[in-house]
């Protein structure tokens, strides 16, 4: 069964996010437990909390995801942002068991000058600081691999994935490994990824997509997403990924724009009609 939906808002309580994505035809999801964009963490009432993992059973939602705070910079070498990230990433852990949601999502962040290895070795060793609930995973997110942002290269997702002591899986970004320089504009392009994917990483360590066309070319590192098929990777490409039979079991989940008159709805069908019948 094709699982596909989008990042929906908790806005006036987490259970909303489950109507909202009812209402737009999605049946796993995407949220943020708090404003991304602050460290402040507010825990979700219980009654909010039992309302969504109610209202997730009886609509068939599911799995869910949670995404870490864009603040979160798990490589810095800067001792009070690795605290902070630590700390949130705790929260958001701690929030993902109390709410049934199997995953955690984060990029690993920007070495900011210490360098790729020490980044990565940074990056391992406060995940490892972290407590991971039995039911809950953390999901390592692909980057497009600006700056010194690393995650870009499928040899960066490896070494975390081997250097930490908690078993963790890969949320590859369609739009972020395109940028970085994987060519998932063609068939032969996702299929050779995917065997990339596969020799550097393990395809049983890749759990989730973020499912997101990119409005720039190839390996330029910019990170700008587009419409389910109207980017630069286009229809080919999601044809192939999703009916791919290595992959079209994971759950796709998207990040699109919202322009153009075409909302996450628009997009979740786009998929839809991309698949091939069950």
């Amino acid at each position: 069964m094709l699982r596909v939906g989008a990042h929906t808002s908790i806005s006036g309580g987490v259970q909303n996010a489950v109507d909202e994505q009812v209402e737009l035809g999605g049946n796993c999801g995407q949220i943020f437990t708090h404003s991304p964009q602050v460290w402040k963490h507010t825990p979700a009432d219980d009654e909010d909390v039992e309302a969504f993992r109610a209202r997730s059973e009886a609509n068939d939602v599911g799995p869910w995801m949670i995404h870490a705070s864009y603040l979160v910079n798990l490589c810095t070498p800067k001792d009070d942002l690795r605290e902070k990230s630590i700390n949130s990433m705790q929260k958001e852990l701690d929030a993902a068991e109390r709410l049934d949601v199997p995953y955690v999502n984060v990029h690993l962040g920007a070495h900011t000058g210490a360098g790729v290895d020490d980044g990565l070795a940074n990056a391992a060793s406060a995940l490892d600081e972290l407590t991971v609930p039995e039911d809950v995973t953390i999901l390592v997110e692909s980057d497009a691999g600006s700056g010194t942002k690393l995650g870009g290269q499928f040899e960066h997702l490896a070494q975390v994935l081997d250097d930490t002591g908690h078993d963790l899986s890969v949320c590859v970004d369609t739009a972020h490994a395109f940028a970085a320089g994987y060519d998932l504009s063609t068939a032969k392009g996702v299929k050779d990824t995917l065997t990339e994917f596969d020799d550097v990483v393990g395809l049983e360590n890749l759990a989730y997509f973020h499912l997101n066309d990119s409005k720039h070319a190839c390996g330029t590192n910019k990170d700008e997403h587009a419409h389910i098929g109207e980017g630069e990777i286009g229809v080919e490409g999601f044809e192939t990924l999703v009916n791919d039979p290595r992959v079209r079991d994971r759950p796709f989940v998207l990040e699109t724009p919202t322009e153009n008159g075409k909302s996450f709805a628009w997009n979740i069908e786009r998929v839809q009609e991309l698949r091939d019948s069950e």
